[in-house]
């Protein structure tokens, strides 16, 4: 078989706009339970996600779309948690921009955009079997602070908390 030449991708990142909530609420939606299994319990929580940070309008917090031309690759956000630390929600890439740098990029404007901001830290959950998103957190300078087993989302899965000083 002949490996398939991908093209080069050009994407930009972009801010989040009210008009990208369908897609990144979709695209969840598609992946993790069409993908990954998960129960019909995950895409109004990041509905959810979404309202709350619409809700809230907090100059502190920002989201991003990374566009190839017309076509949406991926999304992250940077909300304010609570506690006073930065929050990573909401990362994602489609299947076809993955491995490519995209989400190293999307990451980095994450991150700059907290210390920008004046947030010492940042945090963020995932799962274990995320393994790409994992390794990228740990290239990235983030430490796993703890993993659980749980069954969440009707799946059975390893729950991760991930922090790094900004």
């Amino acid at each position: 078989a002949r490996p398939v030449r991908l093209r080069a991708m050009t994407a930009v990142i972009t801010p989040f706009a009210a008009r990208d909530s369908h897609w990144v609420v979709q695209e969840h939606q598609r992946h993790y339970e069409q993908g990954e299994g998960f129960d019909a319990r995950f895409s109004p929580l990041v509905s959810r996600i979404l309202s709350d940070f619409a809700e809230r309008n907090d100059p502190q917090e920002q989201g991003w779309v990374a566009r190839d031309g017309a076509a949406r690759m991926g999304c992250v956000f940077c909300m304010r948690h609570a506690d006073g630390y930065a929050q990573l929600r909401l990362f994602y890439l489609v299947p076809e921009a993955r491995g490519r740098g995209l989400g190293r990029r999307l990451l980095e404007t994450c991150m700059a955009w907290a210390r920008a901001q004046g947030f010492a830290e940042m945090r963020l959950w995932t799962h274990a079997s995320h393994e790409a998103a994992c390794a990228l957190y740990q290239k990235s300078g983030f430490v796993c602070d703890s993993s659980r087993p749980v069954q969440s989302f009707g799946c059975d899965l390893v729950e991760q908390v991930w922090h790094r000083t900004l």
